[in-house]
C-alpha cells in the first residue's frame, strides 16, 4: 500500500471512530497508535513516548489550568452575574442596548475563561432570560448570544490557542496577541450592527421603561459598575505585566488565577462548593485538552514519518497547479464543511497535521494562520445544519425559542465573521501587528 492510501486510511478509520461516538482523543490516539505499530513495529513506541515527553516539558502548558480555574472561580462564584446588572443598568436606556450589553459581557466572560462553551452557558443562563423578559426579538437575542459566545476561542486567554500553538510549534504568547485585534473588531461589528438594526427597528430592542430606571438610584449605579469592572481589573492586573515583559506568560497566569480567587474571598462568595467545582471543573477540562494535544502530536509524527505533507503540497501546487491563496481558501472552506460536525480540537488535530506544515511551506506566518483558522471555527460554530453553538443553544435555550428561529438567527452574524475574515487575509497586520510591538520591544 502506499503511504497516500496509508493516509487515506487512516483518516477515514478516523473519522469512522468519530461517527460511533468515541471521544476526539481515542480516536485519534487509537489511530495513531495502529498505524505506528503496523508501519514500524515495536519501534514504533518511540513516537507516543517522544510526544508525552514533549507535552509534558512544554512549559506553557502551565498556563491552561490557570486560565481555566481563574474562569470557573469568576463564573461559579457569580461575579459574571454583576457584570451583566452593570451593563444591564448602564446599557439599557439606549435601543438595544441590552443586546449590546451581552457582547460586552461575552467579550469579558471570553478573556476570563477562553471557552466558548462557557460564554454560551452564562449567556443563555444570565442574557437570554432578562432579554426575552424585556420584549427583544427571539431572533436577535439568540444570535447575539451565539456570535458572542463564539468570541471565546479568539479573545485571550483562548484555549483553543493553546492547542493550536503546541500543534504548530507557535509561541502561545504571540498568538494570545495576535486574537486581540481581531477579536476587539468583530465584537465591535457585532455592537455596530445591532445599534444600527436597533435604531432603524426599536421594536428588535425595547429601552428600559422609565420607571425601571428610576428604581436603580445614583449609588446603585456607581456600586454596580465597581462590581462589574472588577473581572476587567483582573484581566488588567494579569496581562499588563506581561505586555510590559514584567513577567512571562506563565507568571501572568498564576496571577490571573491567584487574583480571581482573592477576589471571590473579598466578595465573600469563595464557599466550599465554589472552589470544589472550580477545582473538578479546572481539572477535568485541563486533562481533555492534555489528552487531545497528546494523540495530535503522536498522530502528526505518523504523518511526518509518511511524507504526506510533501506529497499534498505537490498535489495542490504542481499537479492541480493553484496558487498559495487558492489552496489557503480551499483550507478554510474545508475547516467549515468539517465544523458542520465536528468541534473545533476535533478540526484543529485532523487536520493540523498536514495544513500547518503546508501553510509554512507555502510562505504564509504560522501566528497568522493561527487566528484565521480560530475565526473560521466561529463561523463553522453558526453554520448550519449541524454547527456547534446551534445545538447547545437548542439545548439551553427555553422552550419558546424554537430550532427554527435559532437557524433564523445566525444570517448576519455569520456574514459579519466572513467580513472580518476577509479584512484578516487582506490585512495580516491586523493579526500580527500587537505580538510584533509587544515581542519586539
Amino acid at each position: 500500500m502506499s503511504y497516500g492510501m496509508i493516509a487515506i486510511t487512516m483518516f477515514s478509520l478516523m473519522m469512522l471512530l468519530m461517527a460511533t461516538g468515541q471521544r476526539v482523543f481515542a480516536a485519534i490516539g487509537a489511530v495513531a497508535s495502529i498505524a505506528v505499530m503496523m508501519l514500524w513495529g515495536t519501534g514504533g513506541v518511540e513516537i507516543p513516548f517522544t510526544a508525552a515527553t514533549k507535552l509534558m516539558t512544554w512549559y506553557p502548558m502551565l498556563t491552561l489550568p490557570m486560565f481555566i480555574f481563574m474562569g470557573y472561580i469568576l463564573s461559579e462564584s457569580k461575579i459574571a452575574d454583576d457584570l451583566y446588572r452593570m451593563f444591564h443598568v448602564w446599557m439599557g436606556p439606549m435601543p438595544g442596548g441590552l443586546a449590546i450589553g451581552t457582547i460586552g459581557l461575552m467579550v469579558l466572560v471570553s478573556a476570563m475563561n477562553g471557552l466558548s462553551v462557557a460564554g454560551m452557558a452564562i449567556g443563555a443562563t444570565i442574557a437570554l432570560p432578562e432579554l426575552l423578559k424585556r420584549d427583544y426579538d427571539k431572533k436577535m437575542v439568540t444570535g447575539v448570544i451565539q456570535a458572542g459566545s463564539s468570541l471565546g476561542i479568539l479573545v485571550p486567554p483562548s484555549v483553543v490557542l493553546v492547542l493550536y500553538a503546541m500543534i504548530a510549534r507557535q509561541p502561545v504568547g504571540q498568538l494570545w496577541l495576535a486574537g486581540v485585534v481581531p477579536g476587539l473588531i468583530m465584537a465591535a461589528m457585532f455592537i455596530i450592527y445591532i445599534a444600527i438594526r436597533c435604531k432603524l427597528n426599536p421594536s428588535l430592542g425595547p429601552t428600559l421603561s422609565k420607571q425601571e430606571l428610576q428604581q436603580v438610584s445614583k449609588a446603585e449605579k456607581m456600586r454596580l459598575l465597581g462590581a462589574g469592572l472588577l473581572p476587567l481589573g483582573i484581566f488588567a492586573v494579569m496581562m499588563v505585566p506581561f505586555v510590559n515583559g514584567w513577567t512571562s506568560l506563565v507568571e501572568s497566569s498564576a496571577i490571573g488565577a491567584m487574583a480571581a480567587f482573592l477576589a471571590a474571598i473579598f466578595k465573600k462568595r469563595l464557599t466550599k462548593t465554589v472552589f470544589e467545582n472550580s477545582v473538578r471543573k479546572t481539572l477535568a477540562i485541563s486533562c481533555m485538552f492534555m489528552w487531545i494535544i497528546l494523540a495530535a502530536l503522536g498522530f502528526g509524527s505518523v504523518f511526518d514519518g509518511l511524507g504526506a505533507v510533501k506529497a499534498i503540497e505537490q498535489l495542490f501546487t504542481e499537479q492541480l497547479g493553484l496558487s498559495p491563496w487558492m489552496i489557503i481558501i480551499l483550507m478554510q472552506l474545508s475547516f467549515v464543511l468539517l465544523g458542520t460536525f465536528l468541534d473545533d480540537t476535533a478540526m484543529l488535530v485532523i487536520v493540523a497535521p498536514l495544513y500547518v506544515p503546508l501553510v509554512n511551506a507555502l510562505g504564509f506566518d504560522l501566528i497568522w494562520y493561527g487566528v484565521l483558522y480560530t475565526v473560521t471555527c466561529q463561523i463553522a460554530y453558526l453554520t448550519p445544519p449541524f454547527g456547534y453553538n446551534l445545538f447547545l443553544m437548542r439545548a439551553m435555550a427555553p422552550p419558546e425559542i424554537s430550532l427554527r428561529d435559532i437557524y433564523g438567527s445566525i444570517g448576519p452574524f455569520v456574514a459579519i465573521m466572513i467580513a472580518a475574515l476577509v479584512l484578516i487575509m487582506i490585512f495580516p497586520e491586523l493579526a500580527l501587528w500587537l505580538p510584533d510591538y509587544v515581542y519586539g520591544k
